[in-house]
């Protein structure tokens, strides 16, 4: 009947490659308490890896497994034909990581069900293999995880690297690591320690490869920056719609693939700035752009974020390497 209030029941969503540590997160979250009581519950299971379902688990949490072996058997009629005949108080989805995401969301749009809340889990031990060759299907999880569990990890693996990748297109994804003992962290005990200048120091000279780890963290941390003064080589950005005085000084960056390239960068004043070999700032050029660095509300943003203010801008020639990675 047109305006009826379609029935939601809450999903929960697990995304991640083939052994990247799902079932067993899932296994352990039947197992809490606060998961565990007595709700019935109703599991996708859409991948099938070394660890196998605990059939006493399965009984003991109130949980029905479904297997789907195929992407084109995931259909909407198929999902709802299963909350039909069980009827599920909540609903978990261990998806598979070859399948794409943005389907998945388009067939549950059809359905009785509602993402809750979306986790990835990933092998630390396979991280940069899966981000050099499928790429692509990890940033697309990466973007819709709401928390992204990297596990297996080792006090040598490369966390702040890592959490910078992720944060790079989701900025808003928790990021936890979780080592054999089972000790967990979020973020870096000491995220100062992985960068490649000197955070102490009032004045910041940015080397070419590492604009990208800077505009992440500054992005992350921005108060730890307020008050210092940046020197970093950049590609200006100049529009109409930027304010009388204002430009973009920034780099392009591929987060996923080379039709993902986009220009980032933080809005840069220009009232008070000196230059002694160019005397107006011309959009597409190459510059190196010494700045103050605050921390206030713009409008551009619609937030309060890093404002720059130019104290001189030299014309440069462009990097060996124009493009940053994440």
């Amino acid at each position: 009947m047109p305006g009826k209030k379609k029935l939601e029941i809450p999903v929960y969503l697990f995304l991640g490659f083939l052994e990247s540590g799902k079932t067993t997160f899932i296994q352990d979250t039947l197992e809490e308490d606060y998961f565990n009581d007595g709700q019935r519950t109703l599991l996708f299971a859409c991948e099938e890896g070394l660890t196998e379902y605990d059939e006493d688990l399965m009984k003991a949490s109130n949980t029905t497994l479904i297997q789907v072996e195929d992407e084109e058997e995931f259909t909407a009629d198929f999902i709802t034909g299963k909350v039909i005949q069980y009827y599920p108080d909540r609903v978990i989805i261990e998806y598979n990581g070859m399948w794409m995401v943005n389907r998945l969301f388009e067939t549950l749009e059809d359905t009785p069900l509602l993402v809750f809340q979306t986790i990835m889990t990933v092998n630390a031990e396979t991280f940069d293999l899966y981000m050099n060759n499928m790429r692509s299907l990890a940033v697309e999880m990466f973007k819709i995880a709401e928390m992204v569990v990297i596990n297996r990890c080792r006090e040598e693996s490369p966390r702040a690297t890592w959490r910078r990748s992720i944060k790079a297109v989701n900025r808003r994804a928790q990021v936890m690591f979780d080592f054999a003992d089972d000790v967990e962290e979020i973020g870096d005990e000491d995220p100062d320690a992985a960068l490649p200048y000197d955070l102490e120091s009032d004045e910041i000279v940015l080397e070419d490869e590492d604009y990208g780890i800077w505009f992440v963290d500054i992005m992350e941390r921005p108060e730890a920056y307020a008050g210092k003064t940046i020197t970093m080589k950049a590609h200006i950005f100049k529009s109409i719609r930027l304010p009388k005085g204002c430009f973009v000084p920034g780099r392009h960056a591929m987060t996923c693939c080379a039709d993902d390239i986009q220009f980032i960068g933080y809005i840069c004043h220009t009232n008070h700035a000196k230059s002694s070999t160019i005397k107006k700032i011309k959009n597409q050029m190459w510059a190196m752009v010494t700045a103050e660095i605050r921390i206030e509300y713009n409008a551009e943003y619609g937030e309060e974020g890093p404002v720059l203010y130019a104290k001189r801008i030299e014309a440069a020639e462009k990097p060996d390497e124009e493009l940053v990675y994440f």
